[in-house]
């Protein structure tokens, strides 16, 4: 990491002001720099200390980074390239948080010059909650990072991306573009609509008697539209197709519930309970829930 001295992030919400703070931490001698299109985001950055510098002006932000990571809605990064890529020195890496990665791969190849690299990333971290003010630098601590490469991803970038990231506490895992949206589609955009439509199918009154089992989960349907919004427009096909998993899940219970059939019941609810088990279980060996 001692080629790294400054770090530049683009959006100060939760993840990006706990990007800084964390790199803070852990690269003594790394300047961190923030920006925000928000001049109140800006200045409450400045007095919480986020970022050793806030800029008002994106590309004076990233004229000196050896690194720029993205941290605002996925929809925003191509117009991003666009306004920084004239800015960006030679040999510039430039990342994000993301949580869909084939359009940002596109879009960095067809909008970023051939002297700059780009690597996805996507830290499997965060809260429903979101601000600057829920920033933590301990936040990707024992937490996965997937990174993400295509045929042109240059490999000297990517392995400074990843030690960026264990540096930061997160073990790395490397996939294509294609392999990163198609699993987090069923693991993590899925399970976000599922929530979501929990709640809206709930009655607004009933609803008020809901005990700690729908607060759980629904949790992440208190999780930002903007944000959730761009996610699901970008990676939509992987999405659609989990529905349709879910939707047939469903009505295997449903059918099973309407004809009364006990043993077939049991076997949905047992095969849910002993796949959950096995995954907590490995989640444990591998330290990835404290």
């Amino acid at each position: 990491m001692k080629q790294l001295h400054q770090i530049t992030v683009i959006g100060l919400g939760l993840l990006g002001s706990s990007v800084t703070l964390a790199i803070s931490r852990s690269l003594a001698g790394v300047k961190t720099v923030g920006y925000s299109h928000r001049a109140v985001t800006r200045e409450k950055a400045r007095h919480l200390g986020v970022a050793e510098l806030v800029c008002d002006d994106i590309h004076e932000s990233v004229r000196e980074a050896d690194m720029v990571i993205l941290s605002t809605p996925v929809c925003t990064f191509e117009g991003i390239f666009r306004e920084i890529a004239g800015a960006l020195p030679d040999g510039c890496i430039v990342t994000d948080v993301g949580s869909v990665k084939g359009l940002p791969h596109r879009w960095a190849e067809k909008v970023l010059g051939p002297k700059v690299y780009y690597v996805g990333s996507h830290p499997i971290a965060g809260s429903e909650k979101r601000g600057l003010e829920f920033a933590r630098d301990d936040l990707f601590v024992s937490t996965r990072c997937i990174l993400t490469r295509s045929a042109r991803t240059s490999s000297a970038a990517l392995g400074r991306v990843r030690r960026l990231w264990q540096t930061l506490g997160c073990s790395v895992r490397v996939m294509t573009p294609a392999e990163h949206d198609r699993i987090f589609g069923r693991v993590s955009h899925v399970p976000h609509v599922t929530a979501v439509a929990l709640v809206n199918a709930s009655n607004a009154e009933e609803i008020k008697y809901a005990g700690k089992g729908f607060i759980d989960t629904t949790r992440v349907a208190s999780g930002p539209a903007n944000v959730w919004s761009d996610i699901l427009l970008t990676n939509a096909e992987n999405i659609g197709r989990g529905i349709d998993g879910v939707i047939k899940e469903l009505t295997k219970i449903k059918r099973a519930v309407l004809n009364k059939d006990v043993k077939a019941v049991e076997k949905l609810l047992s095969d849910a309970g002993d796949k959950r088990a096995a995954l907590i279980k490995y989640k444990m060996k591998n330290k990835e829930l404290l």
